[in-house]
């Protein structure tokens, strides 16, 4: 039986629904994520509260729903070739999760001073390593189901997390370059957030570089 017949077998329909329940899982992240970020920057600290509070709920909850997913992979043996994959993308999907967690809290815990005419760039930024995020989901979901539309949808992916780069290079250069009230501290504040937000675009590209193995090795 080839990895497409398996996948199309009702017997895989457990799995494939605790995985969409995973993506529902980091799709909520992503929201709370941006609504935190915007919380942050407009001073909404009761608003901002209740995302961290959400945010740890919601990590409780994949971590959750990814023991579960494992528990299938392991007690099914009909999916041995191709747990290796599944595993691996559940840890760079985890990985997403860990990173807007702990964005949010460094933002609780270090409380930077973003400056009034770098809030705008500094949310369209979050908006951007989200949609990165965001256009994983549609490329994961088709892997089940249209394999052969895996690279189509995670183009988007690669595509946001370039723009991502290019507006964190734009912030970094514009603290350095034209911030010449802040102190050097300050600047390096603000890269080390502007980089952390980065960062979760980088981390979608590591889902669409192994949603694209695992396309590969179901089209053979």
């Amino acid at each position: 039986m080839g990895l497409f017949d398996i996948f199309s077998n009702k017997k895989a329909d457990k799995l494939i629904d605790s995985i969409n329940n995973l993506l529902g899982s980091v799709d909520n992240s992503l929201l709370v994520f941006k609504d935190g970020i915007k919380n942050y920057l407009y001073n909404d600290s009761a608003g901002f509260a209740s995302n961290l509070a959400t945010m740890a709920a919601l990590e409780t909850e994949a971590a959750s729903r990814i023991r579960e997913i494992e528990t299938i992979l392991y007690s099914k043996g009909y999916l041995i070739r191709s747990r290796g994959d599944i595993m691996r993308l559940l840890e760079r999907f985890d990985h997403i999760i860990s990173i807007i967690s702990a964005d949010l809290i460094q933002f609780e815990i270090e409380a930077p001073k973003i400056p009034g005419e770098l809030k705008k760039e500094f949310l369209k930024l979050s908006e951007l390593a989200s949609l990165s995020v965001e256009s994983s989901i549609p490329g994961t979901k088709a892997y089940f189901t249209d394999p052969k539309s895996v690279v189509e949808t995670t183009n988007r992916v690669y595509f946001y997390e370039k723009e991502a780069v290019k507006l964190s290079q734009s912030i970094k250069r514009t603290v350095f370059h034209d911030m010449d009230d802040l102190k050097l501290s300050e600047k390096f504040h603000l890269r080390y957030f502007a980089l952390h937000i980065e960062d979760l675009a980088k981390a979608a590209v590591k889902v669409a570089e192994q949603l694209s193995v695992m396309a590969i090795k179901r089209s053979l």
